[in-house]
């Protein structure tokens, strides 16, 4: 019987002929249980040092080999998820929420695929509602520890007396209001990940704290003694611009270069623009769902108000702007009023291009349109995108420019 399709092997120290031993170079990275009546320290030490997973001594109760068999199992599924590689993502596709086929927002697919498999720290820097929370779950998901826990802490919600409790504990009676021991959530993302958001706003003695951690893989409880080990790896977010905060006194720099080995820079929506068709699409079914309404439509009104608007409250501002319409619409087609937003002059009229049933069918139609009066910068210009991403969006739907 081929081992290696075993799940688990169990054999007696001493079998005719040969040492039950054997089997753990035969098994193939099948665990191996080794049962020995010669519960001596070198037979049980030799069979760890061959690789056998653990070992049992006779004579012994049932439920001690069924805990055992248990404990193996389960150690050998956790290894073997934790060494599989993540899911590969297909370039410019949805990653954990997020939507874009421009080139910005390719490189942060591209970056998150590199950054996600090691154990260092990142920051990601963006405006609010870009999404950051969003990248550093991507992050954790394609990473090794994607089954341990994902802990979300926005460092500004957290008013600063409680901020280093919260973070890293406190032991009984290390302050007034301190009745019991307190784990921090440092502490909880064990074997997973931390993720600090705005840790721009963390007050200095937190810092501190949070050095310890990331130099020496240690964490100390508020009235506490001694420190622990800890294993987290630990992602923050800012929107705001930490060198000006380090020269101004408030961050520390040694802090700083320490959260930064890597980075994740979000752009803006204004800046990415060829991209609200298919986020706005997205958002929006996904906005019906939720509020368990039937999917609407945008009308071309509404879709020329969305490509020109600044957004900047980026995604969060549209997805806000998009269950607003929801909630208000009365017919299967939203129309630019109902999103709430400055329409500027100049947009695309309804009647001049009429409600079309897609996203996709109105940039055909309205390229198809004024390609004949516009250049490629202006049409490109009118439509909000850039020259690059308006010639990568005709080759994707096959729409030549008509000489």
């Amino acid at each position: 019987h081929p081992l290696g399709s075993l799940d688990l092997v169990i054999t007696d120290l001493r079998l005719p002929g040969s040492a039950g031993t054997e089997m753990i170079a035969r098994a193939a990275g099948t665990p191996v249980l080794i049962m020995t009546s010669y519960a001596t320290v070198p037979s049980a030490v030799e069979s760890m040092k061959l690789g056998a997973a653990d070992y049992i001594s006779k004579p012994f109760a049932h439920t001690d080999l069924v805990r055992a068999v248990e404990q193996i199992l389960e150690k050998h599924r956790a290894a073997k998820a934790a060494a599989a590689p993540p899911p590969p993502v297909p370039e410019g596709s949805l990653v954990s929420g997020m939507i874009g086929h421009s080139a910005s927002m390719r490189d942060v697919f591209d970056r998150i695929r590199r950054i996600a498999p090691t154990n260092s720290t990142v920051v990601i820097f963006g405006e609010s509602g870009t999404g950051k929370e969003l990248v550093a779950r991507a992050v954790h998901d394609q990473s090794p520890r994607r089954n341990g826990p994902f802990v979300a802490v926005n460092c500004a919600s957290i008013p600063e007396p409680l901020i280093e409790s919260e973070l890293f504990g406190h032991e009984k009676g290390a302050f007034t209001g301190a009745v019991g021991t307190h784990a921090g959530l440092v502490e909880t993302a064990e074997e997973g990940t931390l993720f600090l958001d705005e840790i721009g706003e963390l007050p200095s003695s937190a810092q501190a704290r949070l050095l310890r951690v990331l130099q020496d893989s240690e964490v100390r409880r508020v009235g506490a003694s001694k420190s622990r080990k800890i294993d987290v790896r630990v992602l923050s977010a800012t929107h705001r611009d930490l060198p000006q905060r380090i020269r101004d006194g408030h961050f520390r720099e040694d802090l700083y270069f320490r959260l930064r080995v890597l980075e994740i820079r979000l752009p803006p929506l204004r800046d990415r623009r060829e991209d609200l068709p298919e986020l706005s699409a997205f958002l929006l079914e996904k906005t019906c769902k939720r509020l368990g309404r039937p999917v609407q439509g945008l009308s071309a009104e509404a879709i020329a108000a969305i490509s020109s608007h600044p957004w900047p409250g980026n995604v969060r501002e549209l997805e806000n702007a998009l269950e607003r319409a929801v909630i208000l619409c009365d017919s299967g087609t939203i129309g630019p009023e109902l999103l709430g937003l400055d329409i500027p002059a100049g947009a695309v009229r309804e009647e001049d291009l009429g409600a079309f049933p897609s996203l996709l069918e109105y940039f055909k139609r309205f390229v198809q349109a004024h390609e004949g009066q516009l250049s490629e910068t202006d049409l490109a210009k009118r439509l909000g995108i850039s020259r690059k991403a308006l010639w990568e969006r005709r080759q994707r739907f096959n729409l030549p420019r008509q000489k």
